[in-house]
């Protein structure tokens, strides 16, 4: 990249308030991560995407979709399959420690790991940073920004939980890919869009996917 266009960068990054850090990992929940980079993306966000290993395996068994291993390549399939422009769409390898969400001086101050393996979950409790992901998480602790974590795993084991409560008292967000039925979903995309407007509301995206509880229809 050259100077000029890394300057136009840095500017672009820095008067844009609707940045995120989305890291998928590899738990079960490929859809809800599809989802939210799709309705985000669609509402202007940038969005710098960290994609495991595990999760290309999520992705290839829950989609049919198969994700490249090369950053371009892969935000190149992402933006085909959501929609979303390829040029809000930021890839990078799990070893990239130069990248901006690396670095308080450069990264999102929100960040949402979607769907959180029990694995990552242990990282991100005890600091070790050995990834892109890791490190990116450490980032938003160390400088207090926002970082929700959507877990999915059945049962919780002590462990699990211990790494929940630690970092919930760190005040991250651990909100379990657990949606509801009282909206009468009608379909998988129905439970799906469920959770993904949870995450809308704590990321303050106004949303419209689920009708909020006592209002219209569903109110008794």
């Amino acid at each position: 990249m050259s100077s000029q266009a890394a300057q136009s960068d840095t500017k672009r990054f820095a008067n844009n308030d609707k940045q995120l850090t989305l890291a998928i990992t590899g738990a079960s929940g490929a859809p809800y991560a599809l989802r939210l980079l799709e309705v985000l993306g669609k509402a202007g966000w940038q969005i710098h995407l960290l994609v495991s290993s595990a999760a290309r395996v999520v992705f290839a068994t829950e989609q049919d979709l198969k994700l490249p291993a090369k950053p371009e390549a892969m935000a190149a399939v992402f933006a085909e399959y959501t929609g979303v422009n390829q040029g809000q769409i930021h890839c990078y390898g799990k070893d990239d420690w130069f990248s901006p969400v690396a670095s308080g001086s450069a990264a999102p101050k929100k960040m949402v790991v979607c769907p959180c393996s029990t694995g990552c979950l242990s990282a991100i409790a005890t600091g070790a940073s050995d990834n892109l992901i890791e490190r990116a998480a450490d980032v938003v602790l160390k400088e207090r920004g926002q970082l929700i974590l959507v877990p999915r795993e059945s049962p919780l084991s002590a462990i699990h939980l211990e790494h929940m409560l630690k970092l919930a008292q760190l005040g991250v967000t651990i909100m379990p890919a657990a949606p509801g039925f009282y909206h009468q979903p009608k379909s998988i995309e129905d439970l799906v869009d469920f959770m993904v407007a949870r995450l809308l509301d704590h990321l303050g995206e106004p949303q419209d996917l689920v009708e909020r509880w006592g209002y219209g229809a569903s109110r008794r």
